[in-house]
């Protein structure tokens, strides 16, 4: 028997010693089995001991700027009492006695500690100045915070350098355009301003696209880690919300602060199911988006994999984020399909839709719908877009081509309005090869092209104008159609995403626009929507402005408010 445990050759077979001690080598090769998971098991661990340790040298080294945050807050806080009188709100007080008194019956039934709430709330959204959709969502929900804890202290971490807080803040409460699909949107917003602080990151270009040619999605996550250490640095806050997307730095966030609850206020997923089957020229939406279609091929494969695996590690970073707010059903349904199984898993709730505020009332106050508005109306389809490759401009060409090659009744005299922002010379050469493919079609004297418009401007052609078109395919909420049906134009939208699932929707069991997503589909829609009689569309606009109601600032308000309710109570539960 012995023999056969020799080597080939007749010598012993080395045993390292172990030969002679059977537990030593039972215990090795255990230690060796379990090692990798071991490592699965306690790396957990391992990263939130580490982290907890780096969250507390942080939150030692920001103390100071803390402490002075606070001082200068006070300061500013008696100054602004002594200018304003004995009241610290007192041409805002009736808005805000009303909103407290609704609000604070919701939480906890009127805990007192939840009403009193001081502490630091930081918003990181390192664009706060960009005057985007998105920056509408930041100060409403600011000044919605505001208005139920008045003694919270607010903190936005920005990148922008080039403004400063008066500056900003000056963008929130002028309005030059109140229309959030263009570029140049600032807000009729009234923030108590003695409260907000702006701490100024300096590694914003880490998360700009140009700063990662190539494996953007990747890139971009890292930038923000990146940037969410910069902000860190400079502060750690009581509650933790991102308002721009960046799961990411809400994961680094739990991961250094085990006492700072995170909040997510999500516009559009970093990746979604759509995108990643998009990639499959064979799949249902493999014509769709600007990668349709580009999983094949070797390039193709990698691509795919890349993307399945930044989409494992994103689901599991957004597992890990307290609360989790969307703007639209669409994102909220992309949001749940990716984090839900690792929300359900960490005890989270699933994601919710916020939708985000439009100036609904803006819109009524300056356009009248009756039947003498309703005969001044011309047969004008009107696309308010951005000139950006994924607004489909070229679709809607194409389409309104078809749609006059018929020569039916509700071609004549129609015509077709595109108004957008030019950012950049990319956006002026799409806008030259859109005049030529208009040119081509044999449509331009149909077509007009009116650039960087202003509001009043804007305002007239909506006034005017029978027919509000999109078409951008998965548009995540779609702001431009709410506006659009404030207006009371009857919307002919892609049959997708936001405008499909939440705005262009059945109202007292009528519809409010028409879904459309080919060629052939817009020409009909447009068809169907310009054949209507007067009192028909009259009736269609008024449905389609009520539908418009249910996307205004006091809704967005009170939604708001419910879900930071929940992060207050984490806080206070988690520092007991």
């Amino acid at each position: 028997m012995s023999e056969s445990c020799k080597a080939p050759d007749g010598s012993a077979m080395w045993t390292f010693g172990l030969a002679s001690n059977k537990w030593l080598t039972i215990s090795l090769v255990a230690l060796i089995g379990f090692t990798p998971l071991g490592m699965v098991l306690l790396l957990p661990k391992l990263v939130m001991t580490v982290g907890g340790m780096l969250g507390y040298y942080l939150r030692q080294k920001t103390a100071g700027r803390r402490a002075q945050i606070l001082e200068l807050v006070e300061e500013d806080e008696k100054a602004a009492r002594k200018v304003e009188g004995s009241t610290r709100r007192s041409s805002d007080s009736d808005s805000w006695e009303k909103v407290d008194r609704a609000t604070v019956a919701s939480a906890n039934n009127g805990d007192k500690a939840a009403q009193d709430f001081d502490g630091i709330i930081g918003f990181f959204h390192p664009f706060c100045n960009a005057g985007g959709g998105g920056e509408r969502v930041l100060w409403a929900a600011i000044l919605a915070t505001q208005r139920r804890w008045p003694s919270a202290k607010i903190v936005v971490y920005t990148g922008d350098h080039d403004a400063d807080k008066e500056t900003i803040l000056k963008n929130v409460l002028v309005i030059l355009l109140p229309l959030n699909i263009l570029s140049s949107t600032r807000f009729d917003i009234k923030l108590h301003t003695p409260t907000i602080t702006f701490l100024y990151l300096t590694t914003r270009d880490w998360v700009l696209a140009s700063s990662w040619p190539k494996l953007t999605l990747l890139g971009q996550s890292i930038g923000s880690i990146r940037l969410a250490w910069d902000a860190f640095s400079l502060l750690t806050p009581d509650i933790f919300i991102d308002t721009m997307g960046y799961a990411f730095a809400l994961g680094l966030g739990h991961i250094l602060f085990h006492d700072v609850p995170t909040g997510a206020y999500v516009h559009y997923p970093t990746i979604s199911t759509d995108m990643l089957s998009s990639l499959d020229p064979n799949s249902p939406t493999g014509s769709q988006g600007v990668n349709a279609g580009k999983g094949v091929g070797l390039h193709g494969k990698l691509k795919k994999f890349y993307w399945e695996a930044f989409a494992y590690v994103y689901s599991y970073v957004g597992g890990i984020i307290d609360l989790v707010m969307t703007n639209s059903t669409w994102t909220q349904e992309h949001i749940n399909s990716l984090w839900g199984p690792w929300r359900k898993e960490n005890f989270k709730l699933p994601a919710v839709a916020v939708f985000p505020p439009v100036a609904v009332k803006k819109f009524i106050d300056s356009i009248p719908l009756t039947l003498e508005s309703e005969s001044k109306r011309e047969p004008i389809l009107l696309y308010l877009a951005q000139f950006r490759p994924e607004k489909n401009h070229k679709l809607i060409l194409s389409s309104f081509a078809k749609f006059m090659s018929t020569k039916s009744p509700a071609t004549k005299g129609a015509k077709l309005v595109l108004i957008g922002s030019v950012r950049d010379d990319a956006d002026s050469k799409r806008v030259y090869e859109l005049r030529l493919l208009a040119n081509e079609l044999q449509i331009k004297d149909s077509v007009e092209f009116h650039l960087d418009a202003t509001f009043d401007e804007i305002i007239s052609w909506v006034g005017k104008a029978s027919v509000g078109v999109n078409g951008m395919w998965n548009e995540h909420f779609g702001i431009g159609v709410v506006e659009y049906q404030a207006a009371g134009l009857i919307c002919v939208v892609h049959d997708s995403g936001g405008p499909k699932r939440d705005i262009v929707t059945v109202i007292d069991g009528e519809r409010t626009g028409f879904h459309a997503m080919s060629e052939e589909e817009f020409a009909e829609g447009f068809e169907k929507a310009l054949v209507l009689g007067q009192k028909e569309k009259l009736e269609m606009r008024i449905r389609a402005r009520k539908s418009a109601g249910r996307f205004t600032e006091d809704v967005f308000e009170r939604a708001w408010l419910g879900q930071m309710d929940k992060l207050v109570d984490m806080r206070r539960e988690l520092r007991r």
